[in-house]
């Protein structure tokens, strides 16, 4: 660690640990009540139980990345942090926010309240007050990004995470519009869930990823760069009009589903280019770097994000296939295994390059990280498969077949069981990643041999 305002990323990297740990046992509840749908009906009904899986996950997600920003950009930009007291201002209002949250969902406060209550929004579900904590939050953060940056060097990699982040801050302030047209509501909200996961998420994947490639591999930052402003081209040029495959539906005009079903095909370039890009510079790099546990979440965030995003997104963004397959288990497999490629792992492998770094334990014990690896993308991995063979048989019974949503539910148990265990094995993974990073254990230093952090 070269800057001591890089340390403000600790900090973040805590928060978003702990919130994701919430995620996904809320997410492994989410499951068994699938199988069990009485469970804790009364208590903690599972409505509120999946709100508060969906929206841990984007709070820790953003967290993560406002931790790799602080983490990254002072070495990019050769300047300490403009100031750590803006960060941590930053963070308790984020905190804050979020405990509202959870306080408002579980114990549903202020129901109907314009201000307190929570909207009947899917991840945008936060009370106004939460929402204009989060932009005051954002502009503090921008405010001291753009500042540092600004004032120091100017890398390919800051420039396009600057303006990831900024496109992620603006394409927020679509969340207070709340039109009572239903249609119209969902083509604003799509301007903030598609155009975040689809169109800026994505700069800021490729930005973090190139900042990990220039760390882990050797390879010329030149190199680097050139891949990454093709990438960025191809996800904006794909990603911005792909908002269309989910105006299908919805009453908008039917040149939407000429306009979604083409550019929606072509999101799948960026995200192969994104796993061609770290493939190529491992093979091209000179650095045997130590960490390989941040390098095997590396390559598999490249990996898992084209399939999830590109390989599964594309199987059912077609007009004439989503016809049949929207809203069944097919999309809950898209869903999850995209986010768990490309922004879960890209969190998980930064935090795996940092944390060590940030907390002067380096080298340490890499084992049970990757071992966390393989039993997260292993069981993420079985629950995408089960949920793809949950929702083909859903399709055909209840979409061609026409049989009813409930009993078509009783005939896919056995799937739901299946998810379950498999989430099981993910819960582990994640528990088993937060132990390695958080409680690292320094290996046995023979005579001889350096115990300081590798060279840059």
């Amino acid at each position: 660690m070269k800057y001591q305002s890089q340390k403000v990323a600790l900090a973040y990297f805590a928060v978003a640990l702990g919130l994701f740990a919430v995620q996904v046992l809320g997410g492994l509840l989410a499951g068994y009540i699938y199988v069990a749908p009485n469970f804790l009906s009364e208590l903690l009904p599972f409505n509120i139980v999946r709100m508060l899986h969906t929206n841990s996950l984007i709070v820790w997600l953003l967290l993560g990345f406002m931790g790799s920003a602080y983490f990254l950009i002072p070495e990019e930009a050769e300047r300490e942090i403009h100031s750590t007291k803006l960060a941590y201002l930053q963070l308790i209002i984020l905190v804050v926010g979020t405990l509202g949250v959870v306080l408002t969902y579980v114990f549903n406060l202020f129901e109907g309240n314009w201000l307190l209550g929570k909207e009947g929004r899917e991840f945008i579900e936060q009370p106004k007050w939460v929402k204009v904590g989060i932009v005051v939050a954002a502009l503090i953060f921008l405010f001291n990004i753009t500042m540092t940056v600004l004032k120091g060097k100017k890398t390919a990699i800051t420039n396009i995470l600057l303006l990831g982040l900024w496109g992620l801050a603006l394409l927020f302030l679509f969340s207070f519009y709340n039109p009572s047209n239903l249609s119209l509501d969902k083509q604003y909200w799509w301007n903030v869930v598609h155009l975040w996961v689809e169109g800026v998420w994505e700069l800021i994947m490729a930005s973090v990823l190139a900042y990990l490639m220039l760390k882990l591999t050797g390879v010329d930052r030149e190199v680097i760069e050139k891949w990454l402003y093709v990438i960025v081209a191809a996800a904006l040029f794909s990603g911005i009009l792909g908002t269309g495959h989910h105006y299908y539906w919805i009453g908008t005009p039917g040149y939407w589903q000429w306009i979604g079903s083409i550019f929606s095909s072509l999101e799948v370039i960026p995200f192969f280019a994104m796993m061609a890009f770290a493939f190529v510079m491992v093979w091209k790099g000179r650095r045997d770097h130590p960490n390989k546990a941040a390098l095997l979440w590396s390559l598999g965030c490249a990996t898992l994000a084209f399939f999830g995003a590109g390989v599964w997104g594309f199987l059912h963004t077609l007009h004439g296939v989503n016809y049949y397959t929207h809203g069944t288990q097919i999309t809950a497999a898209h869903g999850h295994l995209a986010f768990f490629g490309a922004y879960v792992s890209l969190n998980l492998a930064i935090i795996t390059y940092a944390m060590p770094l940030l907390r002067g334990r380096d080298p340490y014990n890499q084992v049970l990280n990757m071992a966390s690896f393989w039993l997260m993308a292993g069981g993420m991995s079985f629950m995408t498969f089960v949920l793809t063979f949950a929702g083909t048989v859903q399709t055909h019974l209840q979409r061609v077949m026409g049989e009813y949503y409930m009993d078509v539910q009783d005939q896919l148990a056995v799937f739901y069981w299946m998810r379950f265990g498999a989430g099981a094995a993910f819960v582990l993974g994640a528990i088993l990643f937060i132990y390695a990073v958080a409680l690292p254990r320094r290996e046995v230093i023979q005579p001889g041999e350096a115990a300081g952090a590798p060279a840059e």
